[in-house]
């Protein structure tokens, strides 16, 4: 069985966590326009550099990851993967792209294995995710798209 990677970033506020098998590169985190580029620079290593954020900024930036490949807690709480109840959960269509579910949820494999997602969870609409039922932003190199 192979080990999800886990990566940690922190400054003196908070740490983000990165789970790059969940990252589907929608660049949301790092383009000019939507995005910290400052903070978060695929071109470098560390890709991420909290030094070059606000903390309150940083947040805000990682809450709108949408496969929740990126979250954060703040360094003064214990981080929690336990389930957490939300109001309502919410499926949203990405347009060529994947299904979104907002809230938390409970996701049963193939071989019955349970795991929690909390936020954000992108699923494969297209068939070309090499990482079922997640999305891996194979649609993209598929040339997927809603006509289809």
């Amino acid at each position: 069985m192979e080990k999800e990677i886990t990566k940690k970033y922190t400054n003196d506020d908070i740490t983000i966590v990165w789970k790059p098998a969940k990252c589907i590169h929608s660049t949301i985190c790092w383009k000019q326009a939507t995005g910290l580029p400052l903070v978060f620079n695929p071109k470098e290593r560390p890709w991420i550099t909290m030094a070059n954020g606000e903390s309150a900024s940083i947040a805000a930036q990682v809450e709108k990851c949408p496969s929740g490949a990126l979250s954060f807690y703040y360094n003064n709480e214990k981080p929690s993967d336990v389930l957490t109840e939300t109001s309502a959960t919410t499926v949203e269509v990405m347009q060529n792209g994947p299904l979104l579910v907002h809230g938390s949820i409970q996701v049963k494999d193939k071989t019955g294995k349970q795991e929690a997602k909390n936020n954000v969870t992108a699923f494969c609409r297209c068939g070309h995710s090499k990482n079922k039922p997640y999305c891996d932003g194979g649609h993209r190199t598929a040339g997927f798209n809603d006509e289809q």
